[in-house]
């Protein structure tokens, strides 16, 4: 669901994904891995993208955006996760360039009251025949208009 979170007196567009932490997300002192954040993440903007048609079919991208690669990653941990069951994946672009685009996002309780972690990803679109920076399509501009900040 794309909705509108308030956090405090900030309000921020974006989409917020309920995605489930498993026991073998779990670490040996029973909280969420930290290595399972970027998972978390990753699974809820492909749940996002894939609804819009952008995934990987037989083997290949569906639609040229399909083609990035991640540039960039930071996530600060505020509270652990420390249960299995659902978790929030919040997030939203704050900059969508030529051929990058910079996703904030933050890691929520279930109920949406606890901020676990936050961060940045940054994106950029390359030719899959190059590997070099190339512009996100029209659509997919579309498709992303709604995360924006």
């Amino acid at each position: 669901m794309t909705t509108t979170v308030h956090s405090g007196h900030m309000e921020t567009s974006g989409h917020v994904e309920t995605m489930p932490v498993h026991f073998d997300d779990l670490d040996a002192m029973g909280i969420l891995h930290n290595a399972k954040y970027a998972v978390m993440l990753e699974r809820a903007l492909s749940a996002y993208w894939s609804r819009h048609g952008y995934m990987i079919a037989d083997g290949r991208p569906t639609r040229p955006d399909v083609f990035h690669a991640v540039a960039e990653y930071s996530i600060s941990y505020k509270v652990p996760v420390r249960a299995t069951g659902p978790i929030q994946v919040h997030f939203w672009i704050e900059r969508m360039g030529e051929s990058s685009v910079v996703y904030a996002f933050r890691v929520l309780s279930a109920d949406g009251a606890t901020v676990h972690a936050e961060g940045k990803r940054v994106n950029i679109k390359l030719d899959p025949r190059t590997l070099r920076p190339s512009p996100w399509t029209d659509e997919a501009r579309a498709v992303a208009a709604p995360l924006m900040a």
